[in-house]
């Protein structure tokens, strides 16, 4: 991965490419931001100029040995640490798995890492185990004589025993060694591990650098590559959703119609089987379809001012929306948006899924009559 490969983030890469065109090399560093804007790609091209043996102007040139290697994800100085479930305590016990997820695109969440880890229930994390591998690891020398570079995905949810482990290794860093850690969500991490980190806050990306990535690395046209940016919401990785049509969106989709038309209609039977399907889900499925029907609720009631400007939708969403959003009013839109929060609390703490979806089904009868 190149800089030139990293779409938008002009400023992170300016300041990442007068770090290592100086060689004043950070042994931390905190990529942050919201999903799907490029910081994981920001890292990976970080460490590929890095561990390039002919940088140009701090870039990597490429096409050397070093450049090769980390482009097929094989350097033997670049180790890679995410969640994983509990079973498997370390990452390398997942590495071919990850290896052929990052070859893919660079641009995927947590969605689609626990998609390919088989996670329905429990959530992954990075354990203790993980950071006796990378004492272990630090402990040798580096195998091509450089730098070695350890990126670390989503530390916030590393075991607070791993956390503690891993401050002793910040503390006190290996010389030659340069940690990138990967958040979505930094204000979870310890404020001591935080006081040890140069800060590279991303920002979402643009429409038009969503569109224009489209356009010419998957061939959209213009006009539907500025349709699917303007529903993307500065992420890259919900673009390629749409492009590439995302399965569980398209379920989302259909249980949320049929939630609101069994509602309507006032058929508990049917709400009922909704609430016992959705039950059968995994904890993390639930939560997204909750965050998804909030953001059809949202986009409901924006619907209704008639400024398109203010709509992220897709197509299908909008089809739907053109219909639907009358019945999501001044009335009842909070309420809505009360009871979907609750449901998440409630699914957060372990509640029991088919009372808690079968009792918001129930309110939604009341609100979607307001």
């Amino acid at each position: 991965m190149l800089f030139s490969d990293v779409i938008g983030q002009d400023d992170i890469k300016a300041q990442m490419l007068t770090q290592l065109s100086t060689r004043r090399i950070p042994h931390a560093q905190l990529i942050s931001g919201p999903a799907g804007c490029g910081k994981l790609p920001l890292a990976l091209a970080y460490a590929t100029a890095l561990l390039c043996q002919e940088p140009v102007g701090g870039e990597a040139c490429g096409h050397c040995r070093g450049c090769k290697m980390t482009q097929k994800l094989e350097h033997p100085d670049l180790h890679f640490v995410f969640p994983v479930k509990e079973s498997k305590k370390v990452s390398d016990n997942h590495l071919s798995e990850w290896k052929q997820l990052l070859l893919e695109t660079p641009y995927f969440d947590t969605k689609d890492w626990y998609a390919t880890l088989g996670v329905t229930t429990q959530q992954p994390h990075i354990y203790v185990a993980e950071s006796d591998q990378i004492l272990r690891k630090l402990s040798l020398s580096s195998n091509q004589g450089g730098y070695r570079v350890v990126i670390l995905w989503h530390p916030e949810q590393m075991m607070p025993q791993t956390a503690n482990k891993l401050l002793k290794i910040l503390e006190e860093p290996t010389p030659g060694t340069a940690f990138l850690l990967v958040s979505d969500h930094p204000e979870l991490l310890l404020e001591t591990i935080l006081s040890r980190l140069v800060r590279l806050t991303c920002k979402p990306l643009s429409e038009s650098q969503i569109s224009e990535a489209l356009t010419l690395r998957y061939g959209l046209s213009s006009a539907d590559a500025t349709a699917v940016a303007r529903s993307s919401d500065g992420s890259f990785t919900k673009a390629l959703e749409q492009v590439t049509t995302s399965g569980e969106e398209v379920l989302f989709l259909d249980m949320f119609k049929l939630l609101m038309r069994s509602g309507f209609a006032r058929k508990v039977r049917e709400l009922q089987t909704w609430a016992d399907t959705i039950a059968e889900w995994g904890r993390e499925k639930q939560r997204r379809f909750l965050q998804y029907m909030h953001h059809l609720v949202r986009e409901s009631f924006i619907h209704n001012l008639s400024i398109s400007a203010l709509n992220y939708t897709n197509r299908e969403e909008n089809e739907f929306l053109s219909r639907f959003s009358p019945y999501v009013n001044e009335r009842n839109v909070e309420g809505f948006a009360s009871e979907i929060d609750a449901a998440m609390r409630d699914i957060r703490g372990n509640g029991n899924a088919k009372m808690v979806f079968f009792d918001l089904a129930l309110q939604c009868i009341v609100l979607v009559h307001k």
